[in-house]
């Protein structure tokens, strides 16, 4: 099969374009070439800024892509682009989504009101009301590198993609997504409190309770690779994340026990957390997905246990540390007053 892959440079990308070479597909990396991620020699590049996409149609049509996967779609705009450029060259697009296009989202961010959502969530759970859920007041300066978040909105992305009756889509609803090369460093603060020593680990107890869908790069690469070499998932909503969501004390324990570390998670009142330590978000709504679907349809599995996942995560945060390192949360002295008077335990 002949793949366009938009993007394809960052962090869940590589692992998807090497599988593809790997099971002897041709690959076309369509990226503004700002990045050069360590793809195989076989991988075509066409330079272009997505947004002038249209003007490289030509191009386009010479690689002749069957399908075209698009790992950034960001905005409306984003995607009606691709498609006006695409019509009549390829037979499919692939659209990479995110959870937090479900009204659970939304209440956890504060966007929506009303009841819990139950869990988990199925494609077909209802989604958010307000769009654009990073706007705020007023409009970011047009010199904000953070701007595109203005105009961000999962929910326009897909309606793009699967509205489009000349082109087909596919949309997959990724998950909070970890592995080596994560630029978050989402394992960063509890990795480090176990390599400093640190004899317990204090989460909010409400945050410790909640329950996130999380994939492993690797698989949720496995997982997009599926859907882009079967045309059964043509007009299709697929959540990725692990069959398990962890509470987050799950989750902090296991990130221990692979590193070995003895301490204990202990839960604090929220009121008594610093606000260094405390997240500006509603944790009692959960996000878990219902994966039924691609795992019945597409086959999807994962490869890796749980636990080597996380493994090849920690080495690699061990010889990538977060640059940016806020000594105050990392205030040891701190969290060890909050802890004199603290009973309650996880």
């Amino acid at each position: 099969m002949r793949v366009m892959v938009i993007g394809g440079t960052g962090f869940v990308g590589p692992h998807i374009i090497r599988r593809l070479v790997a099971g002897g597909h041709v690959v076309l990396a369509l990226h503004r070439g700002q990045t050069e991620a360590d793809l195989p020699p076989e991988v075509a590049h066409l330079h272009v800024d997505r947004a002038r996409l249209v003007e490289h149609r030509e191009g386009v049509a010479r690689f002749a892509p069957e399908v075209v996967l698009d790992t950034r779609p960001f905005t409306e705009e984003h995607s009606r682009t691709l498609s006006t450029a695409l019509r009549g060259i390829a037979s499919r697009v692939v659209a990479l989504s995110s959870g937090d296009v479900y009204r659970a989202y939304g209440l956890i961010h504060g966007t929506e009101d009303g009841p819990l959502e139950p869990i988990p969530s199925a494609e077909s759970a209802p989604l958010r009301q307000r769009l654009y859920p990073y706007r705020g007041g007023a409009p970011r300066a047009p010199d904000d590198p953070m701007g595109w978040l203005d105009d961000y909105d999962k929910i326009l992305v897909e309606r793009a993609v699967m509205g489009e009756p000349a082109l087909p889509g596919t949309i997959l609803r990724l998950p909070m997504t970890y592995g080596p090369g994560d630029e978050a460093h989402r394992l960063f603060a509890y990795l480090k409190r176990m390599d400093d020593g640190r004899p317990v680990i204090l989460l909010d107890e409400v945050h410790a309770r909640w329950r996130w869908a999380r994939g492993y790069v690797e698989d949720v690469a496995e997982a997009v690779v599926s859907a882009v070499l079967n045309d059964r998932a043509a007009s299709r909503i697929y959540n990725i994340s692990e069959p398990d969501a962890l509470t987050e004390a799950e989750w902090v324990r296991e990130i221990g026990r692979v590193v070995g570390w003895r301490g204990e998670v202990v839960t604090v009142p929220g009121d008594r957390l610093s606000p260094r330590l405390k997240l500006p978000r509603n944790f009692e709504p959960h996000l878990v997905y219902d994966t039924t679907r691609i795992r019945e349809e597409l086959g999807y599995a994962e490869r890796l246990p749980r636990s080597e996942a996380i493994r090849r995560t920690v080495d690699w945060e061990r010889c990538h540390p977060s640059e940016s390192i806020d000594p105050q949360t990392f205030d040891y002295a701190a969290e060890d007053d909050i802890l004199v008077n603290v009973t309650s335990r996880v």
